[in-house]
């Protein structure tokens, strides 16, 4: 089955591993280019879900949350753009941190907190919410 439809279905995972091989996983079924907006509260995942993806990219750089200098880019296989939007205000923010120049195929963007921007995402964006079911239960899914 296709990690897309399990997505639409909700997967859980019981540990960090689980979420980063998650991440693994859709790195090798994403299309060349694409932009994932990832939303969850503190503490869901999403860093530790990105890192998974990186891994699958071929990227084996140190991956953390880009809270503090906003966006970080790796390059792999495929380029990595990860960005926090949390301090951003709008799509204008977005726009005027020139990422356009970084995002040359293939790429793959990855926004955490991404709700104050989402007029700067294409149509085509993958918009996964992560949650806590219970304590060590984590549960992403593939919405819209």
């Amino acid at each position: 089955m296709s990690i897309f439809a399990d997505l639409k279905s909700g997967l859980i995972t019981d540990a960090p591993e689980a979420t980063e091989a998650l991440g693994r996983r859709l790195a090798a079924e994403l299309p060349r280019e694409a932009y994932l907006a990832l939303r969850g509260d503190l503490g869901v995942g999403k860093t530790t879900f990105v890192r998974g993806l990186a891994r699958g990219l071929g990227i084996d750089k140190h991956i953390t949350s880009p809270t503090f200098n906003i966006y970080t880019l790796y390059r792999g296989s495929r380029h990595l753009l990860h960005m926090d939007a949390y301090r951003l205000s709008s799509a204008r923010d977005a726009e005027d941190l020139t990422l356009e120049e970084f995002l040359n195929p293939p790429f793959i963007a990855v926004v955490e907190w991404p709700d104050n921007i989402t007029e700067w995402f294409p149509p085509e964006t993958f918009w996964l919410e992560f949650s806590i079911l219970t304590p060590g239960r984590h549960q992403i899914r593939l919405v819209g």
